[in-house]
């Protein structure tokens, strides 16, 4: 039979409401004064955008919400999303210092949602645009957190960006492919909103390669910008994937978004193959969505995993079920041609760290519905026809310099999960960021001054930066403490 849907709409609006809801008043102001306000804070250090928290704390704790979504959306464009997405607990929470000290850290993500909520619900606009312009013109390629973080940082930099986005909508992953549970579309496309207020114009519905050429842009724009992302899901390699009932997690996750809920197929008995933070998204949803049985199957063991701890807590909490050392050999049909079930078999991991297969241990198991979470391809292909001299590396990710975005050519610039940096949101606003200084630092012939950059580690490894230099911070302990 085809999938169908399972749950009513005032079950799917209980299920897939919000993990986190947001802090009231009263409450942001508690949470705020469990800050220390640290000096030299190790919670900025560990932010990849910089973002000077204890000083949008402090102002939050003083009842002024606007003067902290300022501080947080001057350093982050798209703070919002990133208050509800990041995982807090490996960057900003996990080196704050309360934790160490009372063993639960001071709710950034929280109250930096609580800041950036109340602009947005307000209609306030905290960013201005510049008031001096280059005449620089730049086409950012992918409206997508990077993209969107370049984009940005170029309005306010006095140059004008122009967005190429071949979806309707720009957003990226943040607009169609964020758990329903943990951010709604609407907040990325207000965010969105908020970069065309900086003067950033968007041509959506516009795929460069098709409906625009490269080679037209370079010859129109000052410079370019490479946010386009990844590409389609990576297959399987077996028998059955193009059988109906088996969809990539990315567009199960989209379908969500753009369907009414009680209209999204799902099956009773659903398999996603994988272990990543994806993988463990679609597991979640599909039960929330009213799954009777979701097992994610993984061809490591549980130790290998790389999705974060907290998603797989909640995914077991969720009654999600867990096959380690396994590996689809094979997605079986029915006569109607829809899948009936997996054809599996034990693995094993030899000294080498490879895996395979154990001889004799092939057994079948039931679905009606196969999800894959195997990761995305690198976006080879569509980099080499775009641009035949562009130098992609062994995985078909662009090479570039981290700190500046330049590639081997002299107007473009990369970011972001296409150039293989992408990793969560807030990494990737901070790549495009810094691209966008880049490019002014190429075609001014001067750097940006601020803060300092942190690098591609997070807290839990030890990110480089300071907080010392930040122009929100020195100004703030120059009032406090007069000047040195």
């Amino acid at each position: 039979m085809p999938l169908s849907p399972k749950l009513g709409p005032e079950a799917l609006a209980a299920n897939l409401a919000e993990l986190h809801p947001a802090l009231t008043t009263q409450e942001a102001v508690i949470e705020a004064n469990r800050c220390l306000f640290c000096f030299d804070a190790p919670c900025i250090k560990a932010c990849p955008t910089g973002i000077d928290i204890p000083s949008f704390i402090k102002k939050i704790a003083n009842g002024n919400p606007t003067g902290a979504a300022r501080a947080i959306l001057s350093a982050n464009i798209l703070g919002a999303s990133c208050a509800r997405v990041c995982p807090t607990s490996e960057l900003c929470e996990g080196a704050c210092v309360v934790l160490d000290l009372e063993g639960d850290p001071v709710k950034i993500g929280l109250l930096q949602r609580h800041a950036t909520d109340h602009v947005h619900e307000h209609h306030l606009q905290v960013l201005k645009k510049p008031s001096a312009h280059t005449n620089r013109r730049i086409a950012v390629i992918g409206g997508g957190p990077a993209g969107l973080g370049c984009a940005a940082e170029l309005a306010q930099l006095g140059h004008q960006a122009v967005v190429f986005e071949k979806k309707p909508n720009a957003g990226g992953l943040n607009t169609y492919g964020i758990a329903y549970y943990k951010m709604k579309p609407q907040v990325s496309l207000e965010e969105v909103e908020l970069v065309k207020s900086l003067g950033v114009e968007f041509r959506c519905g516009v795929e460069v390669g098709r409906d625009v050429s490269l080679a037209q842009l370079e010859q129109e724009f000052d410079a370019v910008f490479l946010g386009l992302g990844l590409g389609a899901g990576t297959r399987l390699g077996i028998p059955g994937e193009q059988l109906p009932g088996v969809i990539d997690a990315i567009d199960f996750i989209e379908q969500i978004h753009a369907e009414p809920l009680h209209q999204v197929p799902v099956g009773e008995r659903v398999a996603v193959i994988g272990c990543g933070n994806t993988a463990i998204d679609a597991v979640t949803q599909a039960k929330r969505l009213g799954a009777q049985t979701v097992l994610a199957i993984y061809r490591r063991g549980e130790d290998d995993m790389s999705a974060y701890d907290f998603e797989y807590e909640l995914a077991k909490n969720d009654g999600g079920q867990f096959l380690f050392h396994a590996v689809p050999l094979e997605i079986l049909a029915g006569k109607d041609g829809r899948v009936t079930g997996l054809r599996l078999a034990r693995t094993q991991v030899n000294a080498a760290g490879k895996v395979g297969i154990i001889p004799g241990t092939e057994f079948v198991e039931p679905f009606d519905m196969v999800i894959k979470a195997v990761g995305q391809e690198k976006q080879a292909a569509l980099l080499k026809k775009l641009l035949p001299k562009l130098e992609l590396d062994k995985r078909g990710a662009v090479k570039y310099d981290f700190a500046t975005g330049r590639t081997n050519l002299p107007k473009i610039f990369a970011g972001g999960d296409c150039a293989n940096g992408g990793r969560e949101v807030v990494n990737a606003v901070a790549e495009g960021k810094r691209a966008a200084r880049g490019i002014h630092a190429f075609l001014s012939g001067h750097e940006v001054t601020g803060p300092v950059q942190p690098s591609r580690l997070g807290a839990k490894n030890g990110a480089a930066g300071s907080g010392f230099d930040h122009p929100i911070r020195v100004k703030e302990l120059e009032e406090e403490f007069g000047k040195p």
